[in-house]
């Protein structure tokens, strides 16, 4: 793409420039690997020493960097460097990848009684089911398929080879990444004899707006009810939800984590990478869990909980971590003791 002008970027998304408007800026890049024609960011104040030696064209920095930065060269001021990153973005991927083609191509199936916008775009060899519905500037990518009465919102995007099952519904502005399942049967099985029998799964998924959903993701219909991820919520790659889980709104999640039926996990909350969490437990809003941690009980606080042995909340998990790495020297020194006269 041809490169714009650090004026256009200020204009379209605020901050206090200090610099040359028309400068051109062809790439953004991080603070150590920017050259003269990149826009950089400083997000942490512990980095502000890399300034100096920095050569990006301009850098975005908070005001209690504003002397260091406006010291080196062009500078955009705003009080949330992070923020304003993930808002450029997004406004650089918008002009810089061209916006996909409205309609249906050529090699995609969709069942005649399906509703797609006339603004939608359907991949190659996209299947669409009975019923199903697309909604205004959706995009179907590529070997994706929509079950039978499924439902995509307004502006949603799926990537490449996702499984939207049948009666399953993301809403409004949703992405979601390449190999994701939605939809697929729970894990509900009654012992017989010594066998398996299978329950059918006739729940669906429900998603809200505004939801992200990482690569290869599993969100599990719900056996009788709905499984329910609200909105807002953001899934990383590969994790597990089983049938019933409802997610409530604003709630992240990292890599790796697998959440068994019928948990509930409140708003707003943190949940680490690599954690599991049992079923049928409830997780309060406002609740931080960090990687690895595995939940086995219900957590009606909202705080920061680590650990394995059991979890607990991080303080207490924390001590007691401390004191299990003195359990060696602690044991000899009973030892001695018991072998005093």
């Amino acid at each position: 793409m041809a490169p714009v002008r650090l004026g256009d970027i200020a204009a379209a998304l605020g901050g206090e420039l200090h610099g040359d408007p028309a400068m051109p800026i062809e790439r953004i890049a991080a603070l150590e690997q920017a050259d003269e024609y990149a826009i950089a960011f400083l997000a942490q104040a512990n980095l502000a020493g890399k300034l100096a030696g920095c050569r990006a064209a301009c850098v975005i920095v908070a005001p209690a960097q504003r002397e260091a930065a406006l010291a080196r060269g062009a500078t955009l001021l705003t009080d949330d460097p992070y923020l304003y990153y993930a808002r450029l973005s997004q406004w650089w991927r918008q002009r810089t990848e061209p916006a996909a083609p409205a309609g249906v191509h050529a090699t995609a199936v969709v069942d005649p009684t399906a509703q797609v916008d006339a603004s939608a775009s359907i991949g190659p060899l996209v299947v669409v089911g009975a019923h199903a519905r697309v909604e205004a500037h959706a995009v179907i990518g590529a070997h994706c398929t929509l079950g039978a009465r499924a439902s995509v919102g307004a502006r949603t995007r799926l990537a490449e080879r996702v499984v939207l099952g049948a009666r399953c519904r993301i809403g409004a502005r949703g992405v979601v990444q390449p190999g994701v399942v939605i939809g697929g049967d729970g894990f509900g099985f009654a012992p017989v004899d010594g066998r398996w029998q299978k329950i059918e799964q006739l729940g669906a998924v429900t998603i809200g707006d505004d939801v992200e959903i990482g690569a290869n993701t599993c969100i599990d219909r719900g056996a009788l009810d709905d499984t329910v991820i609200e909105d807002g919520v953001k899934l990383d790659n590969l994790i597990q939800v089983a049938h019933n889980v409802r997610i409530g709104a604003h709630t992240a999640i990292a890599a790796n984590t697998g959440i068994a039926g019928s948990a509930r996990i409140g708003r707003h909350c943190m949940i680490g990478g690599a954690a599991n969490i049992l079923g049928h437990i409830e997780i309060a809003d406002h609740v931080q869990i960090s990687a690895c941690t595995f939940v086995t009980r219900s957590i009606r606080r909202p705080g920061h909980y680590s650990g394995h042995f059991p979890f607990d909340d991080n303080a207490s998990w924390e001590k007691n971590a401390a004191t299990v790495r003195q359990l060696h020297a602690l044991r000899d020194r009973v030892r001695a003791l018991e072998k005093k006269p």
